[in-house]
């Protein structure tokens, strides 16, 4: 009797990053496709209309941040293991994955070896913790005092902080996020005052010196 195939959804927009790893996943004896989505909302209905072990998730997505879409499916599906898989690296959003239920976080310049070895410990029920993304954990274990500013700020504050340092007005965050123009104003505010900042040049400064932006 042939052993039942994991069944992976993959979630990211662009085209060719899924062809890559539908094309993984094939070549992966114990693995299948259970479906893809290239936003926020087909991830929804993808993961509410099919049997899924694992997903993969994307944290660029254009219609919904991938922690936040991480949050979402948590809420209805708890047991579903979230592996994120970004471009961004470990140091810039694998501690809040993680924190926010994800049960692994990799790279996309990660190697298919690794990939699949780490759907692998996620569909088992465990958390998949590579030694880039342990070594972020342990620095988030000193003491607060130690932290740098920007791991105080709640998701959204951090990630306003990173598209105000990429040279995004608040009006193109407020229409990339599909928030209200004075609901990213608050989390400027709220971002300049526990960071001790005075305006968009300083956020810039200081995500460039902490290589929060490329």
């Amino acid at each position: 009797m042939s052993q039942q195939k994991l069944r992976v959804a993959i979630v990211d927009d662009h085209a060719i990053v899924r062809q890559g790893l539908r094309q993984i996943l094939q070549d992966t004896e114990d693995m299948e496709v259970a479906g893809e989505a290239d936003c926020s909302a087909e991830a929804m209905k993808l993961v509410r209309g099919f049997a899924v072990d694992v997903m993969l998730l994307d944290i660029s997505l254009p219609d919904r941040h991938g922690i936040e879409t991480l949050k979402l499916i948590k809420k209805e599906y708890a047991r579903l293991p979230i592996l994120i898989l970004s471009m961004h690296t470990e140091d810039q959003y694998a501690v809040r994955a993680l924190r926010a239920g994800a049960a692994g976080y990799l790279t996309k310049a990660s190697a298919p070896a690794q990939l699949v070895s780490a759907i692998r410990v996620v569909a088992a029920g465990k958390s998949y913790i590579s030694p880039t993304v342990a070594e972020e954990l342990a620095k988030n274990v000193r003491q607060d005092s130690e932290r740098p500013p920007h791991e105080m700020l709640s998701d959204r504050e951090y990630q306003t902080l990173c598209l105000i340092a990429s040279g995004k007005t608040v009006g193109d965050i407020a229409e990339e996020l599909a928030l209200s123009v004075k609901t990213v104003s608050v989390y400027r505010a709220r971002l300049l005052e526990k960071m001790g900042l005075k305006n968009n040049a300083e956020i810039t400064h200081y995500a460039m010196k902490h290589a929060l932006v490329e």
